[in-house]
């Protein structure tokens, strides 16, 4: 039968209300009927279950978005096998996911809604099994760890060596998996563009409840061995030919400076502005290395800007007016990364300024000061779908209403400009 988005949108809409209940339910359900597959789950399920009606309320809003729904199922279907999803699993998934809606749903059930989610669920298990089995790159990699370097009390930047060799793009992420945290995942932005050597570079922020960004930063040594997803992520460098704009807000900067390290091996020679912003100097965490990047490409221009240090004698200010005080930026192409609040802040005012959308590449790290890195996921063990580039629509509460909008990693930075302080999505927990 077809695709009945309007009998899924409307059941899951009495669902919403009491979400925890049910993916409780879902789960218990679940492990009760394939308890090997707890195995699979981290020990802590609290945030999990967030994830699960995360993503399943992005499924159910994007039925009317056939294309950007398979993108985003593709994406999932891929990314769990490195947590050893198998065919076999959707089945027990999907058995569990039909009960628990027919439960909460049951005064409004009838067979035709039944039928609506028994379809849907079969399109979104197939396009995730398709693509799993159409990757041919690995489910993970193991890699060591090079070097550890402390920049802030709270930030370090580690550098990574894959066992096997990653292809990546500039402005892509990787979700990482600490021995101290065993099957909890949690994602950050590669801080390099691709290099001779493969290895790689990650700027991480503990944050408080982090459990990954917490081990990653003080208790993680050189010699260390982590796990690494496949590389994710749709925030990539510019075509040649147009000028550049990065606004990046603490390590926001990451992605932003793999794609700026990318234009500049790459020849072209387009004038670059870097907008890179934190509360106070001192969490200028980067700069000997931006200075360096400068001094030795001089169609780049690094504008530091502190927000909340009335002693610094550089550019002060929340970056979304900083941003404000250049001259148009209609000519450039834009790209964005840091606290939700700055980016969605400094969009709009790119906007006002007269650049088009369709040339605003951004990647929010969103808030959450309990599980500060895990906002988002999937109705397996974790998530990953994010990118970059914004085209229509809105986010609210979870929902994604419109089309084409990926939001991104979680690297685990406290708001600048904005009272809520600690916390990301796309870095961890």
């Amino acid at each position: 039968m077809p695709l009945n988005p309007r009998l899924v949108k409307e059941s899951f809409s009495v669902v919403e209300p009491v979400a925890g209940k049910a993916a409780g339910y879902f789960y218990g359900r679940l492990f009760t009927h394939c308890p090997h597959m707890r195995g699979m789950f981290p020990p802590g399920m609290e945030v999990q279950r967030d994830r699960l009606f995360n993503a399943l309320t992005r499924i159910v809003w994007m039925l009317d978005s056939p294309e950007g729904l398979a993108s985003y199922l593709a994406q999932l279907g891929r990314d769990h096998r490195k947590y050893g999803v198998s065919p076999e699993h959707y089945k027990v998934v999907g058995n569990a996911l039909l009960a628990t809606i027919r439960h909460f749903a049951a005064e409004i059930w009838t067979d035709e809604i039944e039928a609506a989610w028994t379809e849907a669920y079969a399109m979104a298990a197939k396009i995730m099994i398709d693509a799993a089995d159409a990757e041919t790159t690995p489910a993970w990699w193991l890699a060591e760890v090079i070097d550890h370097e402390p920049r802030t009390r709270d930030i370090a930047v580690l550098t990574l060596r894959p066992s096997q060799p990653m292809d990546f793009v500039p402005g892509q992420y990787v979700t990482v998996q600490t021995a101290r945290w065993p099957r909890v995942w949690r994602r950050f932005s590669i801080a390099n563009a691709p290099r001779a050597d493969g290895t790689l570079r990650l700027h991480v922020r503990a944050v408080p409840g982090g459990w990954v960004s917490t081990a990653l930063v003080r208790h993680t040594r050189i010699g260390d061995q982590l796990l690494l997803g496949p590389p994710v992520g749709t925030m990539t460098p510019p075509e040649p030919g147009r000028d550049v704009l990065c606004v990046a807000g603490g390590t926001g900067l990451a992605p932003l400076k793999a794609v700026i390290e990318h234009v500049i091996a790459s020849g072209d020679r387009p004038n670059i502005h870097l907008l890179y912003g934190a509360r106070r100097a001192c969490d200028l965490y980067d700069m000997p290395d931006l200075a360096r990047m400068e001094a030795a490409f001089p169609w780049l221009r690094v504008v530091p800007a502190v927000s909340d240090d009335p002693a610094y004698d550089g550019m002060r200010g929340r970056l979304p007016d900083v941003v404000g005080r250049f001259h148009s930026w209609a000519g450039h192409e834009a790209y964005v990364c840091g606290p939700a609040a700055m980016v969605n802040e400094t969009v709009r005012r790119l906007q006002m300024s007269g650049v088009p959308l369709a040339r605003i590449h951004r990647d929010p790290i969103h808030s959450d000061p309990i599980h500060s890195d895990a906002v988002h996921g999937d109705p397996l063990p974790d998530g990953t779908v994010h990118g970059s580039t914004v085209h229509s629509g809105t986010v609210h509460s979870g929902t994604v209403h419109g089309t084409s909008v990926h939001g991104v990693p979680e690297h685990g930075d406290p708001v600048q400009g904005d009272p809520v302080r600690g916390g990301t999505v796309r870095s961890e927990a």
